[in-house]
């Protein structure tokens, strides 16, 4: 059985369901005022500046360093698409945790 169709298998009819149309307001008055909202971007709240360092490093991140391995990244793919990648723990959590000391140890340098 088709989903719609009725148990009696007349087959071709289809239920249409309509909704009403939106009501406009009525004016009710010659007084009544209509408003209409115009989209327009909000001014801006504060202004932002980018540091010499920061354009620097924008600008480095852009450029090939090499730091990208394609041959490395295939490798990954195929050994996580033969069930043979393993995820050292141990590794990440190490790592987690330099960032944050070298996190926090700038932000105490930086007071």
């Amino acid at each position: 059985m088709k989903i719609g169709n009725s148990p009696e298998g007349s087959g071709s009819s289809t239920k249409v369901e309509s909704r009403p149309a939106a009501r406009k307001p009525e004016a009710s008055g010659s007084n009544d005022i209509v408003r209409t909202s115009t989209t327009s971007a909000p001014a801006p709240s504060t202004q932002v500046a980018i540091s010499s360092t920061a354009q620097l490093a924008a600008s480095a991140a852009g450029s090939d360093d090499g730091s990208f391995d394609a041959a490395k990244v295939d490798r990954i793919a195929q050994a996580i698409s033969e069930g043979k990648f393993t995820v050292n723990a141990r590794a990440i959590a190490d790592k987690l945790v330099a960032n944050a000391q070298e996190l926090l140890d700038a932000r105490a340098n930086k007071h």
